[in-house]
């Protein structure tokens, strides 16, 4: 695990009521957040595919370059949550899941060689993005410190989804060796906390079948360093938080089409619903 600077900066105000369970003082377009009392904290922040106004008149992608890219339909599965977010906004204006200085998509090395933009972006766009980042860390901060507060700890649900068809939609699939069905990130909890909590979460998920088959379901495969939110996280609230990042091959739906299956998405949601059940006493103060 990497050792990830203090970024945090503490809000002018706060951003929820102080209630049980918390609700947000102001809405914010960008995300939909609901909030139920209880331990388990579920994102979806790379499900959305809205863009605002001024950078649709200047990207380069079409709607399904972008869409393949991002994480649709992962939303559905923060269900299992008792707090459930979903960014609304697209990873192409801001992605939450990178340090704030490599927040916002300035060249094709950036994102999988996509050249995302038809001019480069000036520093009013810039800025005007990144200070989505800060209120998304500022907002997703105090609703961590929160939970931590009354529970004691808090289970993270960190969702994304990944590609398995690059070559193209006639193409073979990757090899499953390397992209496992279900690829659990845990490279930040603490190992002798959580380890055998994140071990008894993947054996749950390996019980329950999808399309027919029982998963495949492995730790650390494709994405071994994590992502910046579980860093940031990590860095912050060490063991207090167990954050599980499970990336999800695209066997729910089409990554070509966008045609969904549904019967596998709801199949990954009620596998998911049991691996959470199944350790939410730990997280019970």
């Amino acid at each position: 695990m990497r050792a990830m600077p203090d970024i945090r900066r503490s809000a002018p105000a706060p951003l929820f009521s102080d209630t049980t369970p918390p609700a947000l003082l102001e809405r914010v377009d960008a995300w939909e957040l609901s909030v139920a009392d209880g331990p388990v904290i579920a994102t979806a922040i790379h499900d959305g595919h809205a863009l605002r106004q001024s950078l649709r008149a200047r990207v380069a992608l079409d709607d399904d370059a972008r869409w393949r890219e991002e994480d649709p339909l992962t939303s559905f599965l923060t269900q299992v949550g008792d707090a459930r977010l979903r960014v609304r906004q697209s990873r192409f204006e801001v992605d939450l899941n990178r340090p704030r200085a490599e927040a916002v998509y300035t060249s094709p090395d950036a994102c999988w060689g996509l050249d995302v933009w038809t001019t480069p972006l000036d520093d009013v766009e810039r800025e005007t993005s990144l200070a989505l980042h800060d209120r998304f860390y500022d907002m997703i901060g105090e609703l961590i410190d929160r939970t931590v507060a009354r529970w004691g700890s808090a289970l993270l649900i960190d969702i994304h989804s990944y590609n398995h068809r690059r070559d193209g939609p006639d193409a073979a699939p990757a090899a499953q060796d390397d992209n496992p069905d279900i690829e659990l990130g845990i490279t930040t909890l603490d190992p002798e906390r959580w380890g055998d909590t994140a071990r008894r979460f993947a054996n749950v998920l390996r019980r329950h079948p999808v399309r027919g088959a029982l998963p495949d379901v492995r730790c650390n495969v494709r994405f071994p360093t994590g992502g910046h939110f579980p860093e940031w996280v990590y860095a912050h609230w060490g063991d207090r938080v167990c954050t599980i990042s499970p990336e999800y091959k695209k066997i729910f739906m089409d990554e070509w089409s966008g045609q969904a299956d549904i019967s596998a998405l709801y199949a990954l949601r009620d596998g998911l619903s049991h691996a959470v059940d199944a350790v939410r006493p730990e997280f019970l103060k």
